[in-house]
């Protein structure tokens, strides 16, 4: 899974690198007019594209219908049957071409939370590292220690919640840059990136997680944990980012998809796509 998410990892950060000194909508921009392009691609050689066409023209026809014969009961019942039916037929032409999206569009959202869903600390900012262990292991019989950094500073002993199975630290940001904390487990070494103060659109990974498809598909910014320590999960409380929109702070997912769909109606006649 980890050779998966480095190689489409790779193609985001090529996509995203002439954006990352400008500001987070350029790139938005830029990857919502990529997905509409996709997207548009995916539905022509996927759907039924005379079905489509033929099931929108019979239901303007049957409005029309309701308008030309709103005196009429039975005319105007009719035509709403009609309607329904080739509602639910167009649907049915819809369905297979939205199915074949799913799993590129998943994919694609799981890159985009590293990108937009998270803010980078600053110098002088504090934070939270929390450790979860796995179960079986008793939080009090680890031996755990972080190594000293010049970058960061740890400001509190490790804090031990039994009922989480979680150890946490406070620690402050001291330098800019992406800096590694360095983790000593029972002998073992490893570290977790910590994201401080990048460029305006930056790549910021929240956890690193223990080898387990499911949790790596959802965590692919870092390499998985190795399998022989008792640890789940490493992860640093960044604060969530939002899109600023003349001083509306928007959640990136709304902002993606209402762009994504508004290039998507753009371009579908310049290629000819019907929706």
């Amino acid at each position: 899974m980890w050779l998966f998410n480095s190689i489409f990892g790779r193609l985001f950060e090529f996509i995203f690198f002439p954006f990352i000194n400008m500001s987070p909508w350029i790139g938005m921009i830029f990857i919502s007019f990529l997905t509409a392009l996709l997207m548009l691609f995916i539905f022509r050689f996927t759907s039924n594209q005379q079905g489509i066409r033929q099931v929108k023209k019979k239901i303007i026809a049957h409005l029309l219908e309701l308008r030309l014969f709103k005196d009429s009961l039975s005319i105007t019942l009719k035509a709403q049957g009609n309607i329904l039916r080739y509602n639910l037929k167009y649907i049915g032409y819809s369905a297979k071409p939205m199915l074949v999206l799913i799993i590129p569009i998943f994919l694609i959202l799981v890159q985009l939370n590293l990108w937009f869903g998270y803010q980078d600390l600053a110098p002088g900012q504090k934070a939270i590292l929390k450790v979860k262990m796995e179960e079986g292991h008793d939080l009090f019989d680890i031996n755990i220690a972080i190594e000293p950094s010049s970058a960061l500073n740890i400001e509190t002993s490790p804090l031990r919640i039994e009922e989480e199975r979680e150890i946490n630290w406070r620690f402050l940001v001291k330098e800019k840059g992406v800096h590694d904390i360095t983790f000593i487990i029972n002998g073992q070494r490893f570290t977790k990136k910590i994201a401080a103060a990048q460029n305006p659109l930056s790549k910021i990974s929240q956890s690193r997680v223990q080898r387990n498809f499911i949790d790596e598909l959802f965590n692919p910014g870092e390499a998985p944990l190795p399998g022989d320590i008792p640890l789940k999960t490493i992860e640093v409380t960044y604060p969530p980012q939002r899109m600023n929109l003349l001083g509306w702070h928007i959640h990136w997912l709304i902002v993606y998809f209402a762009l994504s769909i508004i290039f998507g109606f753009s371009f579908k006649g310049i290629f000819k796509v019907e929706i």
